[in-house]
């Protein structure tokens, strides 16, 4: 599988809570912080939950 790195650009306040929790499953604790993950269907399918959050770069 390859790897993706993940940004949260905006912010998880005024979010739903299910928003917020996807953010924190994702290891992304505040913004402009990113992680590194593999991209498994489980993983791609949390990112397009939170999509208007984020950007999502290949490595």
């Amino acid at each position: 599988m390859s790897k993706i790195r993940i940004t949260q650009v905006k912010s998880g306040i005024d979010r739903m809570e299910s928003q917020k929790r996807t953010l924190i499953a994702l290891g992304i604790r505040k913004m402009m912080h990113s992680v590194e993950v593999e991209a498994t269907p489980q993983i791609l399918g949390m990112v397009k939950a939170v999509h208007h959050l984020v950007k999502v770069e290949n490595i």
